[in-house]
């Protein structure tokens, strides 16, 4: 039995230690928004933040997390109004869907570290999260809408103090 803290609670784990992340998500938590892609750690399907840092989850056996806090995109936002979500929807990103909770885990990770990034950056940033339906342009056009928005609430929060 491994305990994970996933999404800020305590979740007993009945598996092996060599299970990869997203199987004990998807199947034993039953936190399916995490996506299986190529299993291989390449499309960024499967993303999840460990400690605030992307990570692909496929590759990512449980004996390696121990107690260091997951966020999967069911906890990214408790009512889906994380500032990346609200410019997913806003620009209309996905088309087919099944790369989007990678993307937003992704985007999240580096607008946590840079709300106000460059292009270069954010093709950086991204690289290895692969949309199929190929909508990047709005990813990006989202990634920056969701940093001026951080930013302003930054702004508005520090102006408050």
């Amino acid at each position: 039995m491994i305990t994970l803290n996933i999404n800020n609670n305590d979740v007993a784990i009945d598996a092996p230690p060599e299970m990869p992340l997203l199987y004990a998500l998807r199947d034993i938590a039953q936190m399916t928004g995490t996506k299986f892609g190529c299993g291989q750690g390449l499309c960024g399907a499967c993303t999840v933040h460990l400690n605030g840092q992307p990570i692909r989850s496929c590759v990512t056996p449980i004996a390696a997390i121990g107690e260091q806090k997951i966020t999967t995109i069911e906890g990214l936002a408790d009512t889906a109004q994380h500032h990346v979500q609200i410019a997913w929807r806003e620009y209309k990103v996905p088309q087919c869907g099944y790369c989007q909770s990678g993307q937003q885990m992704s985007a999240a990770a580096l607008l946590a570290q840079n709300n106000s990034p460059s292009d270069e950056q954010i093709d950086q940033h991204m690289q290895g999260n692969i949309c199929r339906c190929g909508t990047y342009k709005r990813i990006k056009a989202a990634i920056k809408q969701a940093g001026n928005a951080i930013a302003q609430e930054a702004t508005t929060q520090g102006a408050q103090s």
